[in-house]
């Protein structure tokens, strides 16, 4: 791999931590016996009940911890990380990932190879499925859905994504972008708080005209959800609330009107009657309640759209 001026560059990595202080512990561990050095690893506590410091420390002596008194979300929490930040490049990762040998130098390669490469994302596989892909790139969104599906998802990894590629989206689990490049995009943005964040922030890369990669030779392992639950309220609310947000962002007219059409006359009565059927009154309550949000929230002011 080539470098830039045969020197390795200060990789800061962030990830946040909320009541998992175990699982980040792990990552840390991961951190500290991989292959690239030249790294400050800097942990957002969003507002856990106990301070996770002494023992993230003990994980991983240089750590840097920094402890919110407020949660602020994914997105908020990234952020702070970000201000701290010190390195020629920001690796932003899940705490419940682990990472391989050749993670770190094989994004860098990217952006050395691209220099219209913004952001950059490794190959996702399933932690307790190793070999089974979750990521090798996204779909774009559908125009009706709001919704999109990650490249590879479940399937045996054979090689059949190994190909650096433009993509759609990077993986919030893990993307790293050029610290340079981020002074004119901006920071993450906050309205979301939870999902949805990383597809606007790529969508605000695209419009100052970086493209966004996948890194098939990047290997990550993603222990999913594991602080949010696979299909609890709070993942209801947050869903349905930013994909109706991130929609009025970022798809412009006409697609927006049929996406609203879409929205009224399949997914409100379709996901309504799920719920009463099943009897999930608090995700009924958190789907309707996502819905209202958008409702009330009508004069908020957007991004321009993406034509």
């Amino acid at each position: 791999m080539s470098q830039e001026n045969n020197i390795a560059p200060l990789v800061s990595i962030v990830t946040i931590n909320y009541n998992t202080s175990s699982v980040t512990c792990e990552l840390l561990v991961s951190i500290s016996r991989n292959s690239y050095r030249n790294v400050e690893v800097i942990v957002v506590d969003n507002a856990s009940v106990e301070d996770p410091t002494a023992a993230l420390l003990a994980a991983y002596p240089a750590v840097k911890v920094i402890r919110s008194a407020t949660n602020k979300g994914f997105a908020g929490g990234n952020n702070l990380g970000i201000r701290e930040a010190t390195g020629d490049y920001i690796f932003l990762v899940n705490n419940d990932t682990e990472f391989t040998d050749g993670l770190i130098e094989g994004l860098l390669e990217v952006f050395y190879a691209h220099p219209d490469a913004g952001m950059v994302s490794p190959k996702f596989h399933y932690f307790f499925h190793k070999g089974i892909i979750e990521y090798a790139g996204y779909q774009s969104v559908d125009v009706f859905t709001g919704r999109n599906s990650m490249i590879g998802c479940k399937e045996p990894d054979q090689g059949q994504y190994d190909q650096i590629s433009a993509t759609n989206y990077a993986h919030g689990g893990g993307m790293m972008t050029k610290a340079s490049v981020l002074k004119e995009v901006g920071l993450m943005p906050e309205v979301y708080f939870l999902y949805y964040e990383e597809f606007d922030w790529c969508e605000q890369f695209k419009r100052k005209g970086y493209k966004i990669y996948y890194q098939y030779k990047s290997l990550i392992y993603h222990k999913e959800s594991m602080s949010t639950g696979k299909n609890s309220p709070l993942k209801t609310y947050y869903l349905t609330r930013n994909r109706i947000l991130f929609m009025r962002r970022n798809v412009a007219l006409p697609n927006r009107i049929i996406f609203l059409l879409y929205l009224t006359l399949f997914t409100i009565p379709k996901n309504t009657l799920q719920f009463l059927l099943n009897k999930e009154k608090e995700h009924l309550r958190a789907f309707w309640k996502g819905i209202m949000w958008n409702v009330k929230h009508r004069q908020l002011k957007l991004l321009p759209c993406v034509a």
